[in-house]
């Protein structure tokens, strides 16, 4: 049973890998636009959705500059407070009484 079940499983595989691209994968008309709906967005939203209509690359550009940018603002103002209420994370001294 289990070398037929193996068996079946192999042809199907075999027969799924030498069928032509046009048989799995058939593609229709144009090419696909992708855009972000911005229609109902305003202020820093709809600049951002503009900016990622217009240009993908300029897009990609600033989200790899804002995200580490803003983790670094966040991080700080994270030690800040920290650091305001008592937690001191720059000692590796373990205060066990």
């Amino acid at each position: 049973m289990r070398s037929r079940f193996s068996t079946i499983v192999r042809l199907a595989a075999m027969g799924l890998m030498l069928a032509p691209a046009s048989v799995l994968a058939q593609e229709s008309g144009g090419a696909m636009v992708i855009v972000a709906d911005s229609r109902r967005l305003t202020g820093l939203r709809a600049w951002w959705a503009g900016l990622y209509n217009e240009s993908h690359f300029y897009f990609a550009l600033l989200t790899v500059i804002a995200v580490p940018l803003a983790g670094a603002i966040l991080g700080s103002l994270a030690d800040l407070v920290m650091r305001r209420i008592g937690i001191d994370l720059k000692s590796r001294v373990l205060r066990e009484g």
